[in-house]
């Protein structure tokens, strides 16, 4: 009996240590890839704001990556060096921050876009909401790079109806990440200058309820579903992310300010692609020059 007892401590020592050496690895492996956010979400909210670097160039781009949410690493290193890359040759300012404080009337008025670079989660207090809005509606210019339009943003009202125009469902997942046709539309528009009329694109593609195009959203590019497999399998269970319209690119006006949201940028490969290099590009000299209005419906802003 001693015996037994002594072979079942012993077995059992040797699953305790398993499991305990899985759940380390596990939570490496979560913290190694960005999902720590995505576990374990967080909801700070900054409240001294960052210093701005005295001359910056004008006109100056703020690029803002806070993660409350899951936190695309790579898509933000490759993001950020990118948007450097356009501003610099244009001569542009740029200041790159996490710190929400950031948004506040003083700091903004310093800047003509802000770009939510993978930005995600609950990353902004009410009174940074507020800031953020009054200063886009009076003339500012927002750009939203992939996990801007995704569903950790939903609490934010504002931000869902005047900037994305629709809810997130899901991303394809088996396989996650695969190539489909890009398809242009509104050809005459700024920001797709120069861009071919149809290109191809590795992605984490997103889907949503439904079009943007029926909040009265201007639609730039859509996907040719026919190109890719728009199903999110997971464990078994397969979900049909078929759109038949299906938007990746698209523009707004708010009061007197102007959006651009663009669903590519998972990966920070996503940015070395020239089309989406330029569309970038050209987004932010849309976004910065009052006087391109292009093709843009407005909607009222609450």
């Amino acid at each position: 009996m001693a015996k037994a007892k002594s072979l079942w401590m012993r077995i059992l020592k040797v699953v305790l240590v398993v499991v305990v050496i899985g759940a380390a690895v596990s939570l490496f492996a979560i913290w190694r890839i960005g999902a720590w956010n995505l576990v374990f979400p967080g909801n700070s909210h900054d409240t001294v704001a960052p210093a701005i670097p005295a001359g910056l160039n004008s006109p100056s781009v703020l690029v803002f990556s806070k993660t409350n949410g899951f936190r695309h690493v790579d898509g933000i290193e490759g993001g950020a060096k990118a948007l450097q890359a356009i501003t610099s040759k244009h001569g542009w300012g740029m200041f790159h921050t996490e710190n929400g404080a950031v948004f506040n009337e003083q700091d903004l008025a310093q800047f003509d876009v802000v770009v939510f670079l993978n930005a995600s989660g609950d990353m902004l207090s009410a009174a940074q909401e507020s800031a953020f809005q009054s200063w886009l509606t009076a003339g500012g210019g927002w750009l939203g790079i992939h996990a801007a339009g995704d569903s950790s943003h939903l609490e934010w009202q504002w931000y869902r109806d005047n900037l994305i125009g629709a809810t997130f469902t899901a991303h394809i997942m088996g396989p996650q990440f695969q190539t489909a046709a890009v398809v242009l539309e509104n050809h005459q528009h700024p920001v797709l200058r120069e861009l071919p009329d149809i290109w191809q694109h590795e992605e984490e593609w997103y889907s949503w309820e439904q079009s943007p195009r029926v909040e009265g959203f201007t639609i730039l590019a859509t996907l040719d579903e026919s190109s890719y497999v728009p199903v999110a399998d997971f464990m078994g269970t397969q979900t049909d992310l078929r759109m038949g319209d299906h938007p990746v690119v698209w523009a707004n006006c708010i009061g007197s300010g102007k959006s651009v949201y663009a669903a590519m940028g998972h990966r920070g490969d996503a940015f070395e692609q020239p089309q989406v290099r330029l569309l970038l590009d050209n987004a932010l000299a849309w976004l910065i020059d009052d006087t391109q209005d292009g093709a843009c419906s407005p909607l009222q802003a609450d």
